[in-house]
């Protein structure tokens, strides 16, 4: 027999057939009607090659075959139902699971306290690995499942393949450790670029902000390129480094060291804060939730304060 030639709903009539041992009762609880029922019996017959059931007084008695049978196709019918056709869940409470996000450290910062202190609550035993790529790595990881979330600013992922939803709309600051007679506290547009500057790529990546200047034909007096923005907390105090980072990166450093806030020169471009998945995961109940609570804690308005 081929099972290709096999209606598997035959299958379902067959095991209430086998339970309620009448073509009438069995056909109501699929359903069905006692025609349709005593069809679908005859196409068993000829499946099967044997009678199956019997009638015998007021009920369908099982041959040999059929009984044989019906604990077989009772399990084939129970694990259709409850491990293929039952929709899937997730219950962070139970979970043991880790998830991976792909975020600058800025990300590390901004997005991970608040989710952490949900996670405690809801989501004990869910862990979280947090890591950066460069910008086509992390398409590549989203595709091919390594990560399960990006959150940050990621221009190369707005492309087809991938969801994304917005966070907040933030902009640049510009700081120093500097006094007001070394970096004073509103500079034109040539004393800013002639500044001692310190530029934070992560992972070698350009900036928002280095495009608009490239864009002017600006180029500040880099003295100082780093690859983590929280390597500024050792560099900047004690000099007279200026560096002009993200709103969220200035305010956790407020919070650490006795920087200033200098006035840019110009109007500084928007920073889109959004988090991506890759279309793969859009109806997966984990990452929905993943990202429910990634949008739930970290959603703000432009002008509102970051999370503490």
């Amino acid at each position: 027999m081929d099972i290709r030639n096999v209606d598997l709903n035959l299958l379902v009539v067959f095991d209430a057939l086998a339970r309620q041992r009448s073509v009438g009762r069995a056909g109501e609880t699929l359903g069905l009607s006692q025609p349709a029922t005593s069809a679908a019996l005859a196409r068993l017959r000829v499946v099967f090659d044997d009678a199956l059931f019997v009638r015998a007084g007021t009920q369908m008695k099982p041959t040999p075959r059929a009984l044989e049978l019906a604990p077989v196709v009772h399990r084939v019918v129970e694990t259709i139902q409850q491990d293929i056709l039952q929709q899937a869940s997730f219950d962070p409470a139970r979970a043991e699971r880790s998830f991976t996000l792909l975020t600058p450290d800025i990300g590390e910062v901004a997005f991970l306290p608040g989710v952490l202190r949900r996670l405690r609550l809801e989501a004990p035993m869910v862990r979280l690995q947090a890591t950066a790529r460069p910008r086509q790595a992390a398409a590549e990881a989203l595709e091919a499942g390594d990560a399960d979330l990006a959150v940050g600013f990621f221009p190369d992922l707005k492309k087809a393949g991938f969801f994304q939803q917005g966070l907040f709309k933030t902009s640049y600051a510009c700081i120093t450790c500097a006094a007001p007679r070394q970096v004073p506290e509103r500079m034109t547009l040539k004393p800013y670029l002639a500044a001692r500057h310190v530029v934070v790529r992560p992972d070698g990546r350009e900036h928002m902000l280095d495009s608009f200047l490239d864009a002017k034909g600006w180029q500040r007096n880099v003295t100082l390129e780093l690859s983590h923005f929280m390597s500024l907390l050792a560099l900047l105090p004690g000099t007279d480094l200026v560096a002009t980072v993200p709103e969220d990166i200035a305010t956790v450093m407020e919070r650490h060291i006795p920087i200033r806030r200098i006035a840019l020169p110009f109007r500084a471009p928007v920073i889109d804060v959004q988090q991506f998945w890759h279309r793969r995961m859009q109806n997966d109940p984990a990452n929905r939730w993943l990202r429910g609570l990634f949008y739930e804690v970290n959603r703000r308005d432009a002008n509102a304060a970051m999370p503490g």
